[in-house]
């Protein structure tokens, strides 16, 4: 069992793992070798060359959209795709015009492409108001991006499981800049910053019935 976020020496920061816990992952050497090998294909090795450029250039210093563009020029990338939850349609087309006029070429595809009915896939149980409602398409989008040419896919609010499929079926580098919860202005780290105050209950209950989380 790993402990990594429980973890109070952090050896792995400075690789001198002489009192690393015994069940740190940096004790395995087959993990350290077969990942440190994960990185010598040319495309993989420039993408951990940038993500380290970027991280250090932009930390405490650029926001996440600044970071996503700093990254996407040092790639090489002209043309980014965004995939985003029909709901967050006005953030999406805001972003492009971020992008736009950074000198990117951009598109846009939303979780309801190609409008595959909910109730011929079987969750008609699951419409909201429509009688006719679409279901969310992650599979599609990464279809759509790749087809339309984008180079770097940008994650903006799919659903929990709709995010899992996109990143599952998407075969663009891909990098998340929203995350969805409407609860919280789409902030969830808000909820682990509560979760030992306003949120306690809510997070740590006593007892879970019926795998209601979070409901009182």
């Amino acid at each position: 069992m790993y402990t990594c976020g429980s973890c109070k020496k952090q050896s792995c920061m400075t690789t001198d793992l002489s009192d690393a816990p015994l069940n740190c992952p940096c004790r395995d050497e087959d993990l350290h070798a077969v990942s440190k090998a994960k990185y010598e294909p040319e495309e993989i090795n420039k993408i951990a060359l940038q993500a380290c450029k970027t991280e250090y250039e932009g930390y405490c210093r650029r926001t996440r959209i600044e970071e996503v563009m700093e990254f996407a020029e040092n790639m090489g990338y002209k043309k980014l795709g965004i995939a985003h939850c029909v709901g967050l349609a006005k953030e999406a087309g805001l972003l492009s015009k971020i992008f736009k006029a950074n000198g990117f070429d951009v598109d846009t595809v939303c979780c309801k492409c190609a409008a595959i009915s909910k109730e011929i896939m079987g969750m008609k149980q699951w419409q909201i108001d429509e009688e006719h409602e679409a279901m969310c398409n992650p599979i599609g989008q990464a279809m759509a991006l790749e087809k339309a040419g984008s180079e770097l896919a940008i994650i903006v609010g799919l659903c929990v499981g709709h995010d899992t499929l996109f990143i599952k079926h998407c075969n663009l580098p891909t990098t998340c800049l929203v995350v969805k919860d409407r609860v919280t202005g789409h902030n969830p780290a808000a909820a682990i910053y509560l979760s030992e105050g306003y949120y306690h209950d809510r997070l740590f209950p006593p007892t879970r019935i019926s795998g209601k989380i979070g409901d009182k």
